[in-house]
């Protein structure tokens, strides 16, 4: 028995100190960056979105919104109090939602750490996130131009903890606390990472989430709604997962769906949308998930995509 707790231990300490080596960089250049940009830029990411002109971009306006989403690094309930404002100063619904969605799919920090997915994987990461909150935007401005789709009365402002008089000081405490927020899902996610490498059979596996399994793409964006629980955490399990076979239609659709229906960003868009758009904005996601998964598997089918490498 001590034998084989001694023969355990030693795997994952083997199978959790590659990925610590692989995915260390990333993970600190994420932090770093994220607090960096919450520090000295999120206000002025902010910002851009009260003083352009949207209505006079049309779809242009989608795609800046989109990336002003990307780029701002804070959680939903410091995102809605924002959002909310907008709207009260006359942005219109339709280029929120699509800011939104794209905070809510990817920020700087998640960016950085995807990187360790490889080219392939990352670019479909960034391609389909983008997609999304477009799409978002889209069927906004085409089934609700004259209905109000969100209801900012429930909702309170965020608290800005970023108010250290000294900017350095207040960089870093902005680091120290993504670091105390992310740090265990991330190595929660290394853990569960190992010991998959250690106990799950690769075939198997492969058979299930493989690009031959069309299901495997729905198993996928299903099981991304109660298995994500932090970016940073998912990453070493997408490699792990990648690595044993998993199509890149099924890591698109778990890429998608996971962020989406995080649990607790799901108590807050909840109190934002209402019952009945609440689940208008959960089929959105998974039927969303579901279709973008099943193209990219078979764009990769027709060898459009090259094989998975993490280089």
């Amino acid at each position: 028995m001590l034998d084989l707790i001694e023969r355990e231990l030693i795997y994952l300490a083997y199978y959790m100190e590659l990925q610590l080596r692989q995915l260390f960089w990333f993970y600190v250049l994420g932090t770093l960056l994220g607090s960096f940009i919450s520090v000295f830029a999120k206000d002025k990411i902010h910002k851009l979105l009260t003083t352009r002109t949207w209505s006079a971009w049309g779809f242009l306006g989608f795609f800046v919104a989109a990336l002003l989403g990307f780029a701002s690094p804070i959680c939903m309930y410091g995102t809605l109090p924002i959002v909310a404002a907008l709207y009260h100063q006359g942005i219109k619904q339709d280029v929120l939602a699509c800011f939104m969605v794209a905070s809510v799919l990817l920020n700087p920090q998640l960016i950085a750490y995807s990187l360790a997915l490889g080219p392939i994987v990352f670019t479909l990461r960034i391609v389909t996130c983008l997609l999304m909150a477009l799409c978002a935007g889209v069927l906004i401005k085409v089934f609700f131009r004259n209905t109000p789709f969100f209801n900012f009365k429930s909702f309170g402002g965020g608290h800005n903890h970023d108010t250290d008089p000294n900017l350095l000081l207040r960089y870093l405490k902005n680091v120290g606390r993504n670091l105390k927020a992310t740090l265990p899902y991330f190595i929660g996610g290394m853990l569960i990472a190992a010991l998959f490498s250690i106990h799950l059979p690769r075939d198997e596996f492969a058979e299930l989430f493989g690009r031959d399994n069309g299901l495997g793409v729905l198993y996928a964006a299903t099981l991304g709604v109660p298995l994500y629980l932090c970016g940073g955490g998912t990453v070493p399990i997408l490699i792990s997962w990648l690595a044993a076979g998993m199509s890149k239609g099924a890591a698109v659709a778990f890429m998608l769906s996971g962020p989406a229906t995080k649990i607790n960003n799901l108590a807050a868009l909840k109190a934002v949308l209402g019952l009945r758009n609440f689940v208008l904005y959960l089929v959105f996601v998974l039927v969303f998930a579901l279709v973008t998964g099943l193209i990219t598997n078979a764009l990769e089918f027709l060898q459009v995509l090259p094989t998975y490498s993490l280089y």
